[in-house]
């Protein structure tokens, strides 16, 4: 399924998909790749009752989103493509797994952790930096309250500090961890255990299981996304920070 110039690579095996985030070094996540990614996701997750992502390259599973794409007149539409992604797979029957090495940061991060399972290399770095580009992770903003518990998560989101994958999985973010050059194996591995078991019946509890969740992501999604686009996006901060970051500078806050 991979195209010409294509950063989303995508290979089935049986009715499994690993879907490769293939922007190395870093595979971060720009517009397009966002609009890549729902496009194949849309194509496999009918067709599939396993989808493992994973990223291409030594360094990292995903580093996050381009803060280029963070800019007033593309933001709008960076966080609704990326956003598309979390709707989709919310919505998904098949087990989702991210087979994490290297750094897991910001996005990146957010679409490990809104998988199933999430299996990390010992190299394995997690961490939401976006409080210092003065701005916060959405979809992070919802889940991580639910995986380690609301003083974890603030601790993490207003910190914007990074982990290891020892803490991470202390904290409830990563399932667990492999070796390092292993964490594809583990994930063959964790199919092949969920394969001996009743699809019916895992389909049905993984619904069980998901379903007051699920029943709630879209709407605390969409009341976040309003604060965002609303009051965020009108500081002065918010384009001060990525701005910033841009020209490789400290950022100058505004200070009432």
């Amino acid at each position: 399924m991979a195209k010409d110039n294509s950063t989303v690579q995508t290979r089935i095996e049986g009715r499994t998909a690993w879907i490769t985030l293939d922007r190395p070094p870093l595979n971060v996540l720009n517009i397009s790749m966002m609009h890549e990614l729902n496009e194949v996701l849309g194509s496999v997750l009918p067709q599939c009752d396993f989808v493992v992502f994973q990223g291409n390259g030594p360094k990292a599973f995903s580093a996050g989103a381009e803060v280029s794409d963070h800019v007033p007149e593309r933001v709008h539409e960076m966080l609704t493509a990326f956003h598309a992604v979390f709707r989709r797979l919310a919505r998904a029957d098949c087990v989702t797994i991210a087979a994490v090495h290297g750094h897991c940061l910001g996005g990146g991060m957010e679409l490990a952790i809104f998988c199933d399972f999430v299996l990390a290399d010992e190299s394995a770095k997690f961490g939401q930096p976006e409080i210092k580009l003065a701005c916060f992770p959405p979809i992070a903003t919802i889940m991580l309250p639910l995986l380690c518990g609301l003083r974890a998560a603030t601790d993490l989101i207003l910190t914007g500090r990074t982990i290891s994958a020892e803490e991470s999985r202390q904290l409830g973010i990563v399932s667990r961890i492999e070796k390092n050059g292993e964490v594809q194996q583990g994930a063959r591995k964790l199919i092949q255990e969920l394969q001996g078991l009743s699809p019916d019946v895992l389909r049905l509890t993984r619904r069980t299981l998901l379903k007051l969740h699920t029943d709630e992501f879209e709407r605390q999604l969409d009341e976040i996304e309003h604060i965002y686009f609303d009051q965020l996006m009108r500081t002065e901060d918010a384009c001060e920070g990525v701005r910033a970051f841009m020209e490789k500078r400290a950022p100058v806050w505004r200070r009432h």
